[in-house]
């Protein structure tokens, strides 16, 4: 074919993610399929944006020939400079980038997601609302193709880096590093909020073995109300995603900001100058979308109490947080929508209450 002939001959870095993609996307539709449960990339999401990083960061460890089907390889037609040195940044960025994944794999496997029975809700929710040929429809271009092809485009930050000359680390990749690292630690914060809120919500019981930081003096009230509104949730409806969003614009980053780096348009001239861009600006929108389905769901479920969440509290921006808070005291709704938001209990005003 020749897409294959080009790829191979143009950008024989992409021959085997490329492949491998491919080779994911069929396997996950099928399964979907045969199972009748279309969670089968979310199953898979915790670890293929590091395969494909990990890939990138080590072509010189990978053999020129694979010795088995799918097994990693770097192809001869790779400049020299890539199969014979490592590349310190992408090295850095694979530090990352695994360190995302045992956070995110964590938290996956203690909820249960990696069961084979389990699916997530929102698709059976949408199953609801289309129909069922509409729903396959959407399970093979958007669920199977469309998140494999966004997965396949995190990996591109590193090959990025690993194209670049292989120079010592720069100030730029040590801040963005560190940044990186932070907002992991603060995402798995807001994973063990969530978790811990929920365990109370379906035992009634406080756990006094919870990780740091999620060590809340659940109540009633909170689990009456249904969903999290206190600790990092008071301060943005979805602290989780911020963070997943912030990590992988950094990913991002990493390579563009580095000396080596050519010299980015900015602000964009046009839409080819923000194809560097493009792994978070296809991320982040997936992100919104999906936000904005899940709210709706929530706002369903508990129509009173969401809706003043939505108002009181920013949907990720912590800094709008108190901007919000201020127009409802202007208006005189303040403590009208603060007792829906965080509930009227003794235990209910204070540390982890957003003003």
């Amino acid at each position: 074919m020749d897409f294959w002939r080009v790829l191979t001959h143009e950008a024989p870095m992409f021959v085997w993610p490329v492949k491998f993609c491919v080779a994911m996307t069929s396997a996950t539709y099928v399964l979907s399929i045969l199972t009748n449960n279309v969670s089968q990339v979310d199953r898979v999401w915790t670890f293929l944006p590091t395969i494909y990083t990990v890939y990138y960061a080590l072509l010189p460890l990978w053999p020129s020939v694979p010795p088995a089907y799918l097994f990693p390889y770097t192809p001869d037609t790779i400049p020299s400079s890539l199969r014979e040195t490592f590349s310190l940044r992408a090295l850095l960025m694979a530090s990352l980038v695994v360190t995302w994944m045992f956070r995110l794999s964590y938290n996956t496997w203690r909820r249960g997601l990696f069961s084979l029975k389990d699916e997530d809700y929102r698709w059976e929710v949408l199953r609801q609302k289309i129909s069922p040929f509409l729903f396959q429809v959407f399970n093979l271009f958007f669920i199977a193709i469309a998140q494999n092809i966004i997965l396949f485009l995190l990996g591109l930050p590193a090959a990025r880096a690993a194209a670049q000359p292989h120079t010592p680390l720069s100030a730029s990749d040590y801040v963005l590093g560190t940044l990186g690292f932070l907002i992991i630690l603060t995402e798995f914060i807001s994973d063990n909020q969530q978790y811990s809120f929920q365990t109370f919500k379906h035992s009634g019981k406080l756990n006094p073995n919870e990780w740091p930081g999620a060590k809340i003096q659940w109540t009633k009230h909170d689990a009456e109300r249904g969903f999290v509104t206190r600790g990092l949730w008071a301060w943005s409806r979805h602290p989780n995603f911020l963070c997943e969003q912030s990590f992988w614009i950094i990913i991002t980053l990493i390579p563009l900001l580095s000396p080596d780096s050519p010299k980015l348009d900015f602000p964009p001239t046009s839409l080819e100058s923000l194809t560097p861009f493009l792994p978070c600006l296809v991320l982040c929108s997936l992100f919104f979308s999906s936000t904005i389905f899940t709210e709706s769901i929530s706002k369903a479920k508990y129509p009173v109490a969401y809706s003043a969440y939505q108002e009181r509290v920013a949907m990720f921006l912590p800094l709008l947080t108190p901007v919000w808070g201020a127009l409802l005291a202007i208006q005189g709704r303040k403590g009208s929508v603060d007792s829906l938001v965080y509930g009227t209990g003794p235990n209910s005003k204070g540390k982890g209450k957003a003003e």
